[in-house]
């Protein structure tokens, strides 16, 4: 579980990083990527629509994308904000696919 403090978790806050955020899109899903400042906590947000499943499927890729973030969270301690929106066959990939993809973002967004 993540801490409030690495979580984005007003509807303001998501708006703000999915609309000016720059976005960057892998096979299973779309990363928006806002900088913030250096001094603030990086904050994860995740958006799994029911295009992705019924509840019991949204809740095991919400539970995957927590995860992922945690490992996020560690990489990369200040100054972004993430929002994650699973993409419809996200359920279907396994842990460590979903988990490259979504640190390979990292990594060339860390440049």
């Amino acid at each position: 579980m993540l801490k409030r403090a690495n979580r984005v978790v007003t509807g303001d806050d998501f708006r703000t990083t999915v609309r000016k955020g720059r976005r960057v899109a892998t096979p299973h899903a779309l990363i928006y990527i806002a900088r913030t400042d250096a001094a603030t906590p990086t904050r994860l947000g995740f958006i799994v629509s029911k295009a992705v499943g019924n509840a019991v499927t949204r809740n095991l890729v919400t539970r995957r994308l927590r995860s992922i973030g945690h490992e996020v969270v560690l990489a990369r301690p200040t100054g972004s904000d993430f929002i994650v929106r699973a993409l419809p066959g996200s359920q279907g990939v396994s842990w460590t696919t979903l988990q490259s993809e979504i640190l390979d973002v990292l990594e060339r967004s860390a440049g």
